[in-house]
C-alpha cells in the first residue's frame, strides 16, 4: 500500500470552519482527519500541502515513522501551525492503519480502557448568544433565558456544563461582541459582576449538585484570573478555564484560591506541557488531539499521570473531531470529563457517516474500524467554506 495522495477540506462550521484531511492509497482506502484551528484555514491547508511530500508515495503504516520525519524535517518552522498541520497528515494515517486491519483506532494502542466517556455541554450560553443566527435560534435577552437554557442542557441528561462570560444587553453578547472588550486583559468591576450575576444564576437554576465550567480564555492577566476565581469560590465550579502561557502564573492562580484551574489547551506536544505539569500549576490538564495529534496528545496524557493530573480533551468541532477524541479517551486511563458541543450549525450530522450516540451525557466509544466514521465527502464538498 502507498500513499498517492493528501488533499484538505474546509467546511463551514460554527464560529470557524472546519478544516479536514483525507490522505489516499493507490489501494482505494482513505484515511480521514479533523485538524488545525479552522480560523487559519488557508494556513492550515497550505502548510498540509507543503508537507504532504513527505509521506506521499510511502508506505502509511508506519505512523510513527512518519509523524517524527515530519515533525523533523520541519525544524526550521517549529511547533505552532506547522504541528497542526502535522496532526492532519498523522491523525488521517492513524485511521488508515486502523482500517487496513479492520480495527479501531484505539486497539493499536492497548485500548480500549472504557466503553463510554462523561462529557460535558460546552459553550452553553455563549453559542446562543453570539452565534444565534447561525445556529436558528433564539438570542439570550435575560437572566430568564439563562435559567432555560440551563434547564434545558439538564432535561437532555447533562450534569456538567462550560459557559463563557456574558454582557447584558438586548441582546446579551460575550466579551468583545458588538463592545470593546477587555484589551488590556482587564478584570473591570463591571465584568466580575457580571460573572458572578451570571454564575450565581445558573447555579440557582442546576442545583448544588451540577458542575459548572467557566472559560474566560485569555481575556484577563493572572491578577484578574485571581480576583475572579476568589469572587466565585462560594459557588464551588468544577473548573475556572483560562489561557496563560506563564506556568508561574497559573501556579499563583492556583495557590490563591479554592476554585479548580483547567489550562494548556494552547500547549502543542509534550515539551510544552513540562513546566506546567512540574509546577503542578492545573487541576486538570487541557489538551487538544485535533491541534496536536494522536501520538503527542497520548503522550502529554502519559506525562500528565505522572504527575497525578487527570486530562480534559478540547474538542469544539464536526463529529469527526469527536469521534478522533474518544479514541484519545479510551486509549488512556486519566480523563476527568471530555468537552462536547450538543449545539452546532444543522449540516454538522450530514458531514460525515455516523454520529455520536450520546445519552444522560455519556458518549458511547465507537466501535467500527479507524475513527469509527468516515467523511461525507458530497456532503463536505455541499458546504465547503470559502471565505
Amino acid at each position: 500500500m502507498k500513499i498517492t495522495a493528501v488533499e484538505t477540506f474546509v467546511v463551514k462550521g460554527n464560529f470557524a470552519p472546519w478544516v479536514f484531511c483525507a490522505v489516499r492509497t493507490d489501494e482505494g482506502l482513505t484515511g480521514y482527519a479533523e485538524f488545525g484551528e479552522g480560523r487559519v484555514w488557508r494556513g492550515m491547508c497550505g502548510l498540509v500541502e507543503d508537507i504532504a511530500p513527505l509521506v506521499i508515495g510511502q508506505d502509511p503504516r508506519a505512523v510513527e515513522a512518519h509523524y517524527i520525519h515530519m515533525v523533523r524535517s520541519t525544524r526550521m518552522v517549529y511547533g505552532g501551525a506547522t504541528w497542526q498541520a502535522i496532526a492532519g497528515i498523522e491523525l488521517a494515517l492513524w485511521d488508515l492503519k486502523a482500517k487496513a486491519l479492520g480495527v479501531p483506532v484505539y486497539e493499536l494502542v492497548g485500548g480500549p480502557t472504557r466503553t463510554h466517556q462523561k462529557v460535558y455541554w460546552s459553550h452553553l450560553l455563549s453559542y446562543q448568544t453570539n452565534y444565534h443566527e447561525q445556529l436558528g435560534c433564539e438570542p439570550v435577552r435575560s437572566y430568564d433565558d439563562i435559567r432555560a437554557l440551563v434547564r434545558a442542557a439538564m432535561d437532555a441528561g447533562y450534569d456538567t456544563f462550560k459557559t463563557n462570560i456574558l454582557l447584558p444587553g438586548e441582546p446579551f453578547r460575550g466579551l468583545g461582541q458588538g463592545r470593546s472588550g477587555p484589551h488590556d486583559q482587564t478584570l473591570t468591576r463591571e465584568i466580575l459582576n457580571v460573572a458572578i450575576k451570571q454564575i450565581e444564576v445558573m447555579r440557582e437554576e442546576a442545583g448544588p449538585e451540577a458542575q459548572i465550567c467557566l472559560d474566560v480564555n485569555e481575556n484577563f492577566k493572572v491578577d484578574g484570573q485571581i480576583r475572579l476565581a476568589q469572587a466565585l469560590e462560594p459557588y464551588e465550579l468544577m473548573w475556572l478555564e483560562m489561557d496563560n502561557l506563564d506556568a508561574e502564573s497559573c501556579r499563583m492562580l492556583k495557590d490563591s484560591t479554592r476554585t479548580p484551574i483547567c489550562t494548556g489547551e494552547q500547549r502543542l506536544g509534550p515539551i510544552n506541557y513540562a513546566d506546567l505539569l512540574s509546577s503542578r500549576a492545573m487541576d486538570a490538564c487541557k489538551l487538544d488531539l485535533q491541534w496536536q495529534g494522536f501520538i503527542p496528545a497520548r503522550r502529554v496524557a502519559n506525562m500528565a499521570e505522572l504527575y497525578d493530573i487527570n486530562i480534559a480533551p478540547h474538542n469544539f468541532n464536526s463529529h469527526l473531531s469527536t469521534f478522533q477524541t474518544m479514541h484519545l479517551c479510551a486509549s488512556v486511563t486519566n480523563i476527568k470529563i471530555s468537552e462536547s458541543d450538543p449545539t452546532a450549525v444543522p449540516w454538522r450530522d450530514e458531514v460525515v457517516t455516523a454520529v455520536p450516540v450520546v445519552e444522560q451525557g455519556m458518549i458511547e466509544i465507537p466501535t467500527g474500524p479507524g475513527w469509527g466514521a468516515e467523511l461525507d465527502e458530497k456532503a463536505v464538498k455541499k458546504y465547503a467554506y470559502e471565505g
